[in-house]
């Protein structure tokens, strides 16, 4: 990988990033995502979309009718190049998303290869299915590749291989990646390193796509699962340690990616505000500071309160960039202090004990010189816990307040409902 240790990843939804819809429309926020210190831009698949079998509008940019073309309503491939240019100018990073699980019914490789997908006992090209269920799981806009197919593998590698060599992005997000067999993933990163350093990012929380394959990193959706379910009152803070046990156990490389949103949360099960509350604050907070990288999606520094429609025209508003500043102080943050580095690179997350615990997280992280410490309310009571041990005692910098605080032993620190303390030293 590579971007900086301290880097973030923020999601690109084109089709509604800006009224126009184009590549050229949304570089002009290209300086203001700089300013706001996003270093890796993760774009949405930037192909052209299949119209044979289009389920609805404009159509799932998860339909891809040709991997090696690039989008019409976005732009041209001069376009793209010029973008890709900008943001590597300005010190980013460029992913795009990948699918490599199925085509759309458009692909070229359908009328040419039909072989190369998975068909039925009448030899007909079929959907996805769902290994569980031997049933459909209703994504008819597309076809399902067959992975038993060594030339279709080294094709998908190859048009891979294309859009690092000929267009110089720098990975791949790769989608639904637990569906594609391991030795498919290992053997297609193996041949994009051998062209340049990449960045690739699992669509999976299958363990072994990042401590076999060969992936920087996956999706943190277990933990995401444990935020929603704490706020809800299902679970609470202790199990937070619950979590890190067993994956600590299980994960032997890599780290995850952790967020409050994202395009599938945003569309499917509702914004950030919809799910979380007055806790998405204290959550994005957990998300930057926890063990791993954390995601920004397109409008989440604007507040957006709406859910994305997936597949019609459904432009973000940026009038008011209303949480432009809070993350602006996390994403400074995790860059400058080297205990919030990504993986190995970051300090190991140790856990304060509290008279209090079950409502009160709280934790330290430290790197060479470099520390921070973390205390969150996650209830919706105003909360107090005294803090045990004497791994945080110091003075610190408050990242979210003024000045400097100081953290005497057992001392008592008081928290509104779903607030949170942020202390530093670099």
């Amino acid at each position: 990988m590579n971007a900086m240790p301290g880097s973030n990843i923020y999601e690109v939804n084109l089709r509604q990033y800006t009224a126009e819809g184009t590549i050229d429309a949304f570089m002009t926020h290209l300086p203001r995502l700089k300013e706001m210190g996003v270093d890796i831009l993760w774009f949405m698949p930037m192909h052209p979309i299949s119209v044979e079998k289009r389920k609805q509008g404009l159509g799932s940019y998860y339909s891809v009718a040709d991997y090696k073309a690039l989008n019409p309503e976005f732009g041209t491939m001069a376009d793209f190049d010029k973008m890709v240019k900008k943001i590597h100018d300005l010190g980013m990073y460029i992913i795009i998303d990948w699918v490599p699980n199925h085509t759309g019914w458009d692909h070229p490789w359908i009328k040419a290869h039909p072989d190369w997908y998975s068909q039925n006992k009448d030899g007909e090209i079929i959907d996805p299915i769902d290994p569980e269920t031997g049933e459909s799981w209703g994504w008819t806009d597309v076809a399902d590749l067959n992975y038993d197919n060594a030339d279709m593998r080294q094709e998908m590698i190859n048009d891979m291989a294309f859009w690092v060599k000929e267009h110089d992005i720098d990975g791949f997000r790769v989608d639904v990646a637990h569906s594609v067999p391991n030795d498919f993933h290992k053997n297609a990163i193996a041949q994009l390193r051998a062209i340049k350093p990449v960045i690739m990012l699992a669509e999976s929380d299958k363990i072994e796509n990042v401590n076999t394959a060969g992936f920087d990193m996956d999706y943190g959706w277990p933990f995401h699962h444990l935020m929603n379910e704490i706020v809800k009152g299902e679970k609470e803070a202790t199990d937070i340690d619950v979590y890190l046990e067993e994956d600590r156990a299980r994960m032997k490389r890599g780290y995850h990616m952790h967020f409050i949103t994202n395009h599938d949360e945003n569309t499917w099960a509702g914004t950030e505000f919809d799910r979380f509350g007055d806790a998405h604050k204290v959550m994005a907070v957990l998300s930057f500071t926890f063990d791993g990288i954390p995601l920004i999606y397109s409008g989440q520094e604007a507040g957006n309160k709406k859910r994305l429609r997936f597949f019609e025209k459904d432009t973000l508003n940026w009038d008011n960039v209303v949480y432009a500043d809070f993350y602006k102080k996390l994403i400074t943050l995790k860059k400058n202090n080297q205990a919030l580095w990504n993986g190995k690179a970051g300090g190991e997350l140790k856990k304060i004990t509290t008279n209090n615990d079950e409502n009160m997280y709280a934790f330290t992280r430290m790197k060479n010189d470099d520390q921070v410490v973390v205390v969150l309310n996650l209830s919706g009571e105003p909360q107090e816990a005294t803090l045990e041990g004497e791994s945080y005692l110091g003075t610190y910098n408050n990242v979210f307040g003024e000045g400097t605080m100081s953290l005497a032993k057992e001392m008592k620190v008081q928290l509104n409902a779903w607030d949170y303390l942020v202390l530093e030293r670099h």
